[in-house]
């Protein structure tokens, strides 16, 4: 780098950008000469000029911190040095951004992303939010995995930004992570879903918040997605309404038909929601399953997630094979018919996780050989349990029996795997311990 040829190689290339700096000035007074079709393309060549010039900037810091120039300098900081000597950075926090872009790619494994920032494939911003997302994802992957989860962050972000990156890392925690890190962030989610009270403004308008996790979102979105679509007039003139009005009022609807059953058993299926999940994943607990149609089509659903909504008429999991192919589709002996549903409300009366009080028309119809495991669909295999115990008894891995018309339920955790081995045999009535 010491070399006289380097030295005017170096000299020629900041003369040629001094020259490029006064060609883009001298570009804004005679743009008007440009013709209207060579805009887009001339807003592309500056584009790359200014990607390119970005990284270069990156690149520029990089090398004064290695051979120490900041720190003999009298700024004394990186982001102090590039204040100092790149004023549009000043303002905000641009010059700490690349302050800290080059102190955390310093790594060599993560050399990819200062690679990528200073070709000017990504922006500091979007390199910035790789190095955040891979720190979180980082240890909580397998050992092996870090840098195909690295590439994959760089990818999204190169193709979609900041968005993308972001997007991007449930699929990667479900591919990469250890055992049970993407079930937890699932369990994480779920204990989030809520619903405000309502706030009213001055016309009396009524304003609630709510929060769901995926499952929850998926759900929403399938039961509104029909409800919610554009109806024309009676002349055939289109909906005026706009997209937030319908969906409210599709809500409203289903609310209103819900309320309308009243507690009695549903007479059918309404809304459906399918997953698609490969064979061997919902038998491991691995993966993930992804919802197909509506809004959150493409959504993952945790694996362990995914066998506790097979127990539900309304979810459909389309199971794969190895190659792809479809081996089931919700197959008929999965779902408890309304007949059967009836039943177990006289015979469970409700809940039957000990202690809840919760009515059978707020309860699920829960597989206690689980489905996915080869549980059938009978009333010897079958019992109510409320969203929330539902959710425990799958979490706990608990097991229910049914013995004398009535379920009992060891609330050891683990007590469903031993059950299945045949530790318990099925027909035993369990000690359920104290109510919870």
């Amino acid at each position: 780098m010491n070399s006289t040829g380097s030295l005017r190689d170096a000299a020629s290339c900041r003369d040629a950008i001094a020259a490029g700096t006064s060609a883009v000035r001298e570009l804004l007074g005679v743009l008007w000469q440009v013709q209207g079709g060579e805009l887009g393309a001339l807003l592309t060549e500056l584009d790359d000029l200014a990607a390119v010039a970005g990284g270069a900037r990156v690149a520029v810091v990089a090398e004064a911190e290695t051979r120490g120039e900041i720190s003999s300098s009298q700024e004394g900081s990186t982001a102090g040095w590039v204040a100092a000597n790149a004023p549009s950075l000043a303002a905000g926090n641009g010059a700490g951004q690349v302050a800290r872009l080059v102190r955390e790619s310093a790594r060599p494994d993560l050399a990819p992303v200062r690679d990528a920032a200073t070709t000017g494939q990504v922006n500091v911003p979007v390199a910035l939010t790789v190095l955040t997302e891979h720190a979180r994802l980082r240890p909580r992957l397998r050992d092996e995995a870090a840098p195909t989860v690295l590439r994959g962050l760089l990818d999204m972000g190169i193709a979609d930004g900041t968005r993308g990156v972001r997007s991007v890392r449930p699929a990667l925690l479900a591919a990469y992570g250890a055992d049970g890190e993407f079930q937890d962030d699932a369990d994480a989610a779920e204990r989030l879903v809520s619903l405000s009270r309502p706030s009213s403004d001055e016309l009396g308008a009524l304003t609630y918040q709510l929060v769901l996790d995926p499952v929850g979102a998926a759900v929403l979105e399938a039961a509104i997605g029909p409800l919610s679509a554009p109806v024309r007039g009676p002349g055939g003139e289109r909906d005026r309404r706009s997209v937030q009005v319908r969906r409210g009022q599709a809500l409203v609807e289903v609310c209103r038909r819900a309320t309308s059953a009243g507690d009695r058993p549903p007479a059918g299926v309404k809304t459906t929601l399918i997953l698609t999940m490969g064979l061997d994943d919902l038998a491991a607990r691995t993966g993930a399953a992804t919802v197909l149609g509506s809004a959150q089509g493409g959504a993952l659903i945790a694996p362990e997630t995914v066998r506790r909504l097979a127990c539900d008429a309304t979810v459909i999991p389309a199971v794969l094979g190895g190659t792809g192919e479809l081996l089931d589709l919700g197959r008929a002996t999965r779902l408890a018919t309304a007949g059967q549903l009836t039943a177990l409300w006289w015979r469970d009366g409700g809940c039957s996780f000990p202690g809840c009080t919760t009515p059978a028309h707020w309860c699920d119809a829960h597989h206690l050989v689980h489905w996915a495991d080869g549980g059938a669909s009978d009333l010897a295999n079958l019992a109510l349990l409320c969203g929330r115990h539902h959710s425990v008894v799958h979490r706990d891995r608990l097991a229910g029996a049914v013995a004398g018309g009535t379920i009992s339920w060891d609330l050891v955790p683990g007590s469903y795997d031993r059950h299945l081995a045949g530790t318990s045999p099925p027909g035993v009535r369990f000690d359920s311990g104290p109510a919870a």
